[in-house]
Parts: structure tokens; C-alpha cells; sequence
């Protein structure tokens, strides 16, 4: 077999890249396997439910506009699940706030849910047509290796499901799940799974974070916090330090001079691109 060496650029990361006789394109740090967290870049960007300023919010086609931009090396979206067990994307409780209907999310099921429309917002730039909100497993499939997700589970019941399908693909060091509970933090390292725990502000003047460092693989912060409590976090030895959500510049620029080095944001094509001077 031929292989020659190129360069790519995949979701925001430029590297070295080995190209077979087919022109199947392998980038160096996948070894065998899929993108990893330990090859994200130094400072990391994540766009927020997809980038909830630009796009309709943890939407498939709103992922994938985030995804094809390139400047958010992360995607960001949220979990919940159906009565049958089905995990499917939505941040709210209720479908009423981003959908045509209205009511409980947990009452539905796989073949409700198919009939669930989302409901772009007016302020939105663009034309976004209303489209079913996906599943986690379509997401996966969808992205999977090739960009790093963080994923919070707004149930904690979900765990033990969302662990399983995390597993099956191989994207274990791939996705993050995310909560703002440290008890389901350690139960995510302990199911071997890469965590995420994100703090208010008002938890984080009393947070100690560096208990956690034994079990946390990034620590993802509220931008709003004192100086103090956003420098004891960053102190605190855990990897990774993320700031959310952020949403002008003088945000990004505030958490980045006090060391965090992610900027979780809503609108990651503007900050995004301004961000890469960094």
C-alpha cells in the first residue's frame, strides 16, 4: 500500500494526515481510533447547544452547520429521556419553549417523538425549517470521531444507557458527559467515561474544587463568577478549565486572562474565529 503524507483540517484542527491508495484520510493523532479529548488544542472552543445565537438549538442541522464551520472543536448538546428509554436531544423538561407542542419530554416515546417538530427562533440569522429533534444515538452516529461532544445528561437515571452507547461506538475518550452534580461526575469516571462537571457562579464561592480533581476531566465554569473563585478553579489541578457561556468578547477575553483555557459560547462563529489569536 502507498501512503503519502497530507495536511487536513477537521472541525477547527489542523494536522498531519496519512492518505492511502483510496484517498481515505486518517489524521495522526486517531491512531486506530476516533478524535480524542487528548487532542484538542490548547485552548478550546464549544459551541453551545450547537451555537444557540446561530442555529436552532441541539439541532441536527445545527450541529452540523457548527461542525462544518470549524471554529468550535467541540459540540455541545443535551439529553433526555423518553419513556421507553429512547435518549433523544433536548435541554428542556417540557417540548413547549423549542417546539410546535407543549407538554412533558418523558411522557413520549420513539414513535412520539417523530412527530416532534423543532421551532427556530425569529432572531435566528438565516432560514432554518422546522425539523425533528434527534436522537443521541443519531448524533453519535453522526459525529462520532470526528469531534469531540460533550453530552449532559439532565437525567441521572440516563447514565447506565448513555455509558453503553458511548461504549459501543468506541468513544470513550470522545465524548464528555456532563452535569452539574459532582455525585454523578464520580459515577461517570467510575463507569470509566470521560467527566464534566459545570458550576454557577453562586455554587462556585463555595466550591472546593480541587476534591474533585481525582474524578473530573474538565471543569466547566459560569463566566459571571468573582476572580477568585474562577482562579481557585483553574488552580485547582483539575485538566481542563472552561468557561461558560460566554457571548462577546470581553467575556472570552476576561476568562482566558484568568487562565481558563475553554470558552463554552453560543455564538462560536463569531468568537470563534476572533478567538484563534489566542
Amino acid at each position: 500500500m502507498v501512503t503519502r503524507t497530507a495536511l487536513t483540517y477537521i472541525a477547527g484542527l489542523t494536522s498531519l494526515a496519512l492518505v492511502g491508495q483510496g484517498g481515505a484520510v486518517t489524521p495522526l493523532e486517531w491512531g486506530t481510533g476516533p478524535l480524542t479529548v487528548s487532542a484538542l488544542p490548547r485552548v478550546v472552543y464549544t459551541a453551545h447547544r450547537g451555537g444557540a445565537r446561530e442555529v436552532p438549538e441541539n439541532s441536527m442541522s445545527g450541529l452540523v452547520a457548527a461542525w462544518k464551520r470549524g471554529t468550535a472543536q467541540v459540540l455541545d448538546l443535551d439529553t433526555r429521556m423518553l419513556r421507553d428509554g429512547t435518549l433523544v436531544v433536548m435541554h428542556d423538561a417540557a417540548l413547549n419553549r423549542t417546539t410546535y407542542t407543549g407538554g412533558p419530554v418523558h411522557a413520549l416515546d420513539r414513535r412520539d417523538w417523530q412527530g416532534i417538530r423543532l421551532r427556530p427562533r425569529a432572531a435566528l440569522p438565516g432560514s432554518w425549517p422546522p425539523e425533528r429533534p434527534p436522537t443521541l444515538a443519531e448524533v453519535l452516529d453522526r459525529f462520532g470521531g470526528r469531534v469531540v461532544l460533550t453530552v449532559e445528561a439532565k437525567d441521572p437515571r440516563s447514565l447506565g444507557s448513555l455509558a453503553a452507547m458511548i461504549r459501543e461506538r468506541g468513544l470513550t475518550r470522545s465524548v464528555l458527559v456532563n452535569s452539574n452534580r459532582p455525585a454523578t461526575a464520580l459515577r461517570t469516571h467510575r463507569m470509566g467515561l470521560l467527566s464534566q462537571l459545570w458550576r454557577s457562579a453562586r455554587q462556585m464561592r463555595t466550591d472546593r474544587p480541587e476534591g474533585w480533581r481525582p474524578f473530573v476531566n474538565v471543569l466547566d465554569v459560569d463566566h459571571r463568577a468573582r476572580d477568585r473563585d474562577l482562579v481557585r478553579a483553574v488552580r485547582s489541578g483539575i485538566p481542563r478549565v472552561w468557561a461558560h457561556t460566554v457571548v462577546t468578547p470581553a467575556q472570552r477575553d476576561r476568562a482566558l486572562a484568568l487562565g481558563c483555557d475553554g470558552i463554552i459560547t453560543d455564538a462560536p462563529g463569531r468568537l470563534g474565529r476572533a478567538g484563534r489569536r489566542h
